[in-house]
Order: C-alpha cells, then sequence, then structure tokens
C-alpha cells in the first residue's frame, strides 16, 4: 500500500515541480529572435525523469496536466502548442530513456526538438505557412535547450532518486 501512495506522491511533487518551472519560465523575458512563447523548457525536466523513472503513464499523464495548466493560465493556443509538443516529445522520450544508452544531453536535444516540430506543426495548421520561417532558430533554440534540460536533470537525477527512495 505504501509503495501506490508513495508513487502517487512523488507524480504529484512531480507535477508540481513541473508547474513551477513553468511559472518560473513564464517570468522570464521573451527571447531575443525567437517565435513569440518560446521558452528554455525548464519544466520539461519532470517530464524527462518521468519518462525515464516512472514509466510513460506517467510521463503522458505529467505532459497533459503541464498542456491543461498552459490552457488555463495562458489560453487555448498555449494550451494547444504545450500539448502537442509535451505529448510528441514524451513519446520520442520515453524510448530513448528506455531502450537506448543515448546520454541526457541527447536525449534533451531529441526531446527538445520533437517537442519545436510538434509545435511548429501545429502553428501550421493553427495559422499558416510563415511559421515555416522559424525553423532554422527552432533547430539551433532545440539543440541548446536540449543540452540545458538534460545537463540539469543530470544535477537533480541524485535528489530526485533519493526523494523517490524516500516515498516508496
Amino acid at each position: 500500500m505504501k509503495r501506490a501512495s508513495g508513487r502517487v506522491a512523488f507524480t504529484g511533487l512531480l507535477a508540481a515541480l513541473a508547474l513551477a518551472l513553468s511559472f518560473l519560465e513564464g517570468l522570464l523575458p521573451p527571447l531575443p529572435m525567437m517565435p513569440p512563447g518560446a521558452k528554455l523548457g525548464l519544466s520539461n525536466i519532470a517530464v524527462m525523469y518521468a519518462a525515464g523513472s516512472l514509466g510513460l503513464p506517467t510521463a503522458l499523464f505529467l505532459s497533459v496536466f503541464k498542456g491543461l495548466f498552459a490552457l488555463m493560465t495562458r489560453g487555448a493556443m498555449a494550451g494547444i502548442m504545450s500539448l502537442s509538443g509535451g505529448l510528441c516529445s514524451t513519446v520520442v522520450l520515453w524510448p530513448l530513456l528506455n531502450k537506448t544508452k543515448a546520454s541526457l544531453g541527447v536525449v534533451g536535444v531529441c526531446g527538445a526538438l520533437a517537442h519545436n516540430a510538434a509545435q511548429l506543426g501545429a502553428a501550421y495548421v493553427l495559422t499558416s505557412t510563415s511559421v515555416l520561417f522559424y525553423v532554422p532558430f527552432l533547430l539551433v533554440f532545440g539543440v541548446l535547450t536540449g543540452l540545458v534540460t538534460g545537463l540539469v536533470l543530470k544535477v537533480t537525477l541524485p535528489p530526485l532518486e533519493r526523494l523517490k527512495r524516500f516515498l516508496g
């Protein structure tokens, strides 16, 4: 019984961490030369951890939770962009973390690029072909932010694992 309740508690903590990181990212000024709404993706660290440690269903839950948070706090477009990017990224992250020996930096880059590609696809469908102008910027930005999120996850992995063990 402790194991199930500990898993639920830990998932709740990861959800809170993702929302807190998303909120903090929202306080940062817009990044120069980037599309409106471009963010570092720090909240995806919680999803990356969940995909590698707790499994695909938990990681997908966190992605949907983050998307609903974006929907409620920033509107429909932000919610759609968050959901499309988050779900696509999670589906890419899970096999990389569980079926390969890819480094967290490589996993972060692949997740960021998948996130950007899904968001670009959603923006293309919802707006116009002019969003394709952002592809080169998103490729460079995805590599940089993916490396950052992979590095941050690598640094925070030991305390997250200790907390997971503590909660059972």
